[in-house]
């Protein structure tokens, strides 16, 4: 009877083509950032030992599923569904599926998504966190599994994110050159960080006009419930007057119009409004709103990047901030 050949592992051709088994994993596995020369050296070395590709199997042995967990706050808003949709796009040019939770903004869903991310072994994690507090992301720090954070940031992770301070700046500074000085601010909670970033930069802007910052138009709006009725509401009970409004989100800066449509307050003839995110880069919308870029895509995209860096084995701590700019539209009138 003949002997069973015995079956080449990772580790063999790794010995005998001196790359680590990683790299000879991910040469066997087309990877995008594997060199093509290296590429073809290790899987003509493989076929000469006679190794049997099974994709499966390295999985199981090596732990790999090819496969990242995106953890997101508010999958209905356009900004992290465009988001999502870039992650994916480029993940799967590096040879990674892509599995998508929805927090809704809430620690609990979130740890529940970090668990069951966990449970289906994924090899790294992207997360736009709810940052109420700190502990889901210790959690996930215990558990050695490589995450990035995106859109928001902690300083004791790796994060991308756009420069919110600038672009708070950006947006207030162009409604006070056009006459604006009562600016009503409706931000998002104070424990996000791109919300007390994007804070910092309107009182800069007032600061740099020598004008006073206006604090009673300092508003604060749940960034996933209909709450600028109610702020409006109360602005106009306290006798408190604004001509121009810059919103957390375009989402919240749509809401907010449709509570100025209620009210009979014309856009932008009777108020001017600037949002953030500027999703009518990707949406075909009939009236253009005056918005703050993000670059959604760049910082999707270098989010994957940085997650793959440190899947390859990077312990680098990598903190990327995305400049912004104003994308103007037809929602700012001059005083």
């Amino acid at each position: 009877m003949a002997q069973k050949k015995p079956t080449v592992t990772l580790k063999d051709i790794a010995q005998q083509t001196g790359y680590s088994i990683n790299t000879v994993s991910r040469a066997l596995r087309d990877k995008a950032d594997i060199a093509d020369a290296t590429r073809q050296k290790i899987k003509k070395v493989a076929a000469e030992m006679g190794h049997v590709n099974n994709m499966l199997a390295a999985s199981l042995r090596l732990g790999y599923t090819n496969t990242v967990a995106v953890i997101l706050g508010d999958i209905s808003n356009p900004h992290f569904a465009i988001m999502m949709k870039e992650i994916e796009v480029h993940a799967r040019e590096y040879g990674y599926n892509s599995i998508l939770y929805n927090t809704n903004e809430d620690e609990e869903l979130e740890l529940e998504a970090i668990r069951s991310a966990l449970n289906k072994n994924v090899d790294g994690i992207i997360i736009c966190p709810a940052q109420k507090t700190q502990e889901n992301l210790k959690y996930l720090e215990s558990t050695g599994v490589p995450f990035v954070l995106i859109g928001r940031r902690d300083e004791a992770y790796s994060y991308v994110v756009c420069n919110d301070e600038m672009g708070g700046f950006l947006a207030t500074a162009a409604l006070i050159s056009a006459g604006h000085r009562d600016i009503l601010l409706l931000h998002g909670a104070m424990y996000i960080s791109s919300a007390r970033e994007r804070l910092a930069g309107y009182r800069r802007a007032y600061a740099q006009s020598g004008l006073e910052v206006p604090e009673g138009l300092i508003r604060e709006v749940p960034v996933t419930a209909n709450g600028c009725s109610a702020v409006l509401e109360q602005l106009k009970e306290e006798g408190m007057t604004f001509s121009a409004i810059f919103a957390f989100s375009d989402m919240l800066a749509w809401e907010a119009w449709s509570c100025l449509m209620r009210r009979e307050i014309r856009v932008p003839q009777d108020c001017s409004l600037i949002g953030f995110d500027h999703i009518q880069s990707r949406l075909n919308l009939p009236f253009s709103l005056t918005s703050v870029s993000s670059y959604k895509g760049r910082m999707s995209t270098t989010a994957v990047d940085l997650l793959v860096r440190r899947m390859q084995g990077s312990s680098e701590k990598e903190q990327l901030v995305i400049d912004t700019a104003l994308a103007v539209g037809q929602t700012v009138m001059t005083l």
